[in-house]
């Protein structure tokens, strides 16, 4: 039978492998019941290995802090560029997207180009400047408070410039990406606004890079199911990529 030493290990192995674990596909891999794997999650929670949560654990800490936009861009940038380049082929003669805020959409702004012409409404200030810059581009700048550490305008004004579009697809950026979390930001003023933005658009997309994947922001966006498309690098884990797709989500590797 297996030890109690070799059960942490293997939790804590897959932890670090998928960025989250179940309760009972961990008894069920093990052959022990799901008591038993509580029993040893409430154990590594104590040791400050995890958190658990609605028959999960995640590492101990998930949850992302408010950084700059200037911090965020000097991260994964090779694959914020791979990403930005499969977002490229969604783009479509003569479309109407939304570009929200956040490094990886500002990556895909840069190197965004028009089909024929494109409208692009956006709440980010950077965005709005690299986009206005493009031949055959048309910028609609959405109003509202300034938010320094992405650039971008939050609250009701930014929501209210939204009442007057319709947009094939929504393009946005997230801090987290968990299975029973669901998808999330660092605040719940930019998780209205996303949503705002989300249901002027047929379609919304998620461009976000493999380390997002088992974490948490404060502010839910969503549940996963409410995601069209999930851009993402080679480093998510298959088993998670697995289930997110089980759910309907289309998960676009770069």
């Amino acid at each position: 039978m297996i030890s109690i030493a070799e059960r942490h290990l293997y939790i804590k192995e897959q932890l670090s492998r998928n960025g989250y674990i179940r309760v009972q596909e961990i008894a069920d891999h093990l052959g022990v019941t799901g008591a038993t794997i509580r029993k040893d999650l409430r154990i590594l929670e104590s040791q400050n290995v995890l958190i658990r949560s609605h028959g999960s654990a995640s590492p101990v800490k998930p949850h992302v802090m408010d950084v700059s936009i200037h911090e965020k861009s000097g991260q994964h940038s090779a694959e914020k560029q791979a990403i930005a380049r499969a977002a490229q082929k969604l783009i479509k003669p003569d479309d109407a997207i939304i570009l929200a805020s956040g490094s990886t959409v500002t990556a895909f702004a840069e190197q965004l180009q028009p089909v024929n012409s494109i409208n692009v409404v956006t709440p980010s200030i950077n965005i709005a400047v690299l986009m206005n810059e493009k031949a055959d581009a048309k910028v609609l700048l959405l109003g509202g408070e300034m938010y320094k550490n992405s650039l971008s305008v939050r609250g009701i004004y930014a929501e209210a410039g939204l009442r007057n579009v319709s947009c094939s697809k929504v393009f946005i950026g997230c801090d987290g990406i968990d299975i029973s979390t669901g998808i999330t930001c660092a605040t719940i003023e930019e998780a209205r606004l996303t949503n705002a933005m989300m249901a002027v658009s047929s379609q919304t997309v998620i461009l976000a890079d493999s380390s997002k994947f088992g974490r948490r922001g404060f502010g839910k966006i969503g549940a996963l199911e409410d995601f069209d498309i999930i851009i993402t690098d080679a480093g998510i884990p298959k088993s998670l990529k697995e289930k997110i797709e089980d759910v309907g989500v289309q998960i676009i590797i770069a």
